[in-house]
């Protein structure tokens, strides 16, 4: 049979050809599995490598914008908070009245005279708006400097500036003080908007 020629042939083989042959079909398998098997495989991994490195890096990034973006979002929260709160002492239009009431009467009750007190046009100043107030009151130093003290505590944000004193007569402990007081309004969308010009009915000829 063809079988058994094969093995006759095959013992007839010495022994280093053997062998020879034995080592040659080993690497011939070897080489071909790496060739086929191992080598596309080992760029499959080190490409998949690469790929998860670059992804990390990317995630990386991405964790320290995200940081970032917390940081800044509580920065913005932080700061929306306080500018409300700063708005909360700046008085809106309906309560100006009701603030310079308040102020002659902290006046009146530090012993003052008022001889005037007159509210000044609005300034326009960014986003809001002062609202400077002349006033002459006639008191003694001390009752001046009450008057100052309480005006300076209140509520509402309200400076005192432009301050000259003289008194009455030569001697005297009665002063006349000049000064400004100056309060401010968040300025609002009616206030933005540009007033319209009442136009003249034409005169029919």
């Amino acid at each position: 049979m063809e079988t058994e020629s094969f093995f006759e042939k095959v013992e007839k083989i010495k022994m280093p050809f053997r062998i020879v042959i034995l080592v040659l079909t080993v690497g011939i398998i070897a080489g071909a599995f790496i060739w086929l098997v191992y080598l596309p495989r080992t760029g499959e991994i080190i490409k998949t490598k690469l790929e998860v490195g670059d992804l990390r890096q990317k995630l990386n990034r991405a964790k320290v914008k995200a940081k970032g973006l917390a940081k800044f979002e509580a920065e913005m929260a932080q700061v929306d908070a306080q500018f409300k709160e700063a708005l909360k002492l700046l008085p809106d239009k309906k309560e100006i009245p009701t603030l310079l009431k308040n102020v002659t009467q902290l006046g009146t009750e530090s012993d003052l005279e008022f001889r005037l007190f007159s509210p000044r046009k609005e300034r326009a100043k960014g986003f809001y708006l002062e609202i400077p107030v002349s006033i002459v009151v006639s008191g003694s130093y001390h009752n001046v400097a009450l008057f100052f003290d309480r005006v300076g505590k209140m509520e509402r944000i309200m400076n005192i500036i432009n301050v000259s004193m003289k008194p009455t007569k030569k001697r005297s402990t009665t002063l006349v003080t000049n000064c400004q007081a100056v309060t401010y309004r968040f300025k609002g969308e009616i206030d933005a908007k540009p007033t319209k010009k009442k136009t003249k009915p034409k005169k029919k000829k």
